[in-house]
C-alpha cells in the first residue's frame, strides 16, 4: 500500500477499534489508538503473513507484547481476512474467543500474551528457533513503554544480543503514559536508546504515525547484521480523537454515546491528511 492508502486505512481502523469498543463496554482505547498505525503498517507492507499461509513453518511472526491492546490487533486481523469481522461483535461477551488479551484460540494470533514483559522473551525464542532451523523467517514484537520495567524485557534483549538474533525486530509503543500516569514519572526506563545500544540491539527512532517513516524502517531491517533491531515509535495516546490524545484517563475508557458520535465525526476521510 501507498501511503495515502495506508492513511485511509487507518482511519478506517481507528472507527472500527471504538466500534467495538463502544459495542462491548470494554477495552483498552487509547494504546489501541496510538499503536493502530504501526499495525497496519507491518500487515500492510511488511509482514509475510497470511491467512493462507498461517501454518507455514517459515512465514514471519507478530507477537504483541503490550496484550492490553488487542483491540488493535483484532481489527487488523479481521481486515487481513483471518476471521469474519462480524466475530468482533462478540467482544469481551461471555464464552467470546475475542477476549481482552490474545489468545491462539483466535485465528492469527501467534502467542498468548497480556501479562507484561513476556513478548520479548517468546520473540527471542521463537527468533532463534529460526537461526537453528536455518529458517528466514522474522519476528516482530510490538511492546508497550509501560511494560519496560518488567525485568524479563532485559534478560531478554541480553539474550537476543547474545544470539545476534538479527531476524528479531521489537517496536516500542513510546506514548509517554501507562495506566498510572506518564511512564517517566512511574517508573522511568529513558534513555531507552542507550539502554538497548549498551544490550548490543541496533536502534533507530521514528515518529509512529509517519507511515512513510515506519515503512523506510521495517525496509531496512536489519538494521546492523548480527545485532537484533529496536524501533522507538513515537506515538500519541489516543491518536486521532482530540479529547482522547494524551489523556491518561482513556487507557482504558470507554466512550459514551455523545463522545462516540464525536469521535466518528472527527475520523473522517480529511483527517488521513493529517496522520
Amino acid at each position: 500500500m501507498n501511503v495515502n492508502e495506508l492513511a485511509q486505512k487507518s482511519v478506517q481502523y481507528r472507527r472500527n477499534i471504538l466500534k467495538y469498543i463502544v459495542k462491548a463496554k470494554a477495552g483498552h482505547t487509547g494504546g489501541s489508538l496510538s499503536c493502530i498505525d504501526i499495525l497496519n503498517v507491518l500487515y500492510n507492507n511488511v509482514l509475510n503473513v497470511s491467512p493462507e499461509t498461517f501454518g507455514s513453518p517459515n512465514r514471519d511472526r507478530y507477537v504483541q507484547s503490550k496484550g492490553h491492546t488487542v483491540e488493535a490487533l483484532y481489527v487488523v486481523l479481521a481486515d487481513k481476512g483471518f476471521f469474519p469481522e462480524s466475530d468482533l461483535e462478540t467482544l469481551c461477551q461471555y464464552k467470546s474467543h475475542y477476549i481482552g488479551h490474545p489468545t491462539r484460540k483466535v485465528a492469527g494470533v501467534e502467542q498468548n500474551t497480556g501479562s507484561l514483559g513476556h513478548g520479548l522473551s517468546l520473540s527471542v525464542g521463537t527468533a532463534l528457533s529460526a537461526k537453528l532451523d536455518d529458517l528466514t523467517y522474522r519476528v516482530f514484537t510490538l511492546l508497550g513503554d509501560g511494560e519496560l520495567p518488567e525485568g524479563s524485557n532485559w534478560e531478554a534483549a541480553l539474550l537476543a544480543s547474545h544470539y545476534k538474533l538479527d531476524n528479531l525486530c521489537a517496536i516500542v509503543d513510546k506514548n509517554g503514559l501507562q495506566i498510572a500516569g506518564p511512564t517517566a514519572e512511574v517508573c522511568n526506563t529513558d534513555p531507552l536508546d542507550q539502554k538497548f545500544e549498551a544490550f548490543g540491539w541496533a536502534v533507530r527512532h521514528v515518529d509512529g504515525h509517519d507511515f512513510q517513516a515506519l515503512t523506510e524502517a521495517f525496509d531496512a531491517l536489519p538494521f546492523e547484521p548480527g545485532k537484533p533491531s529496536l524501533i522507538i515509535a513515537h506515538t500519541v495516546k489516543g491518536k486521532g480523537v482530540s479529547f482522547m490524545e494524551n489523556q491518561v484517563k482513556w487507557h482504558h475508557g470507554v466512550p459514551n454515546a455523545e463522545q462516540y458520535q464525536q469521535a466518528l465525526a472527527e475520523l473522517t476521510p480529511e483527517l488521513a491528511d493529517s496522520l
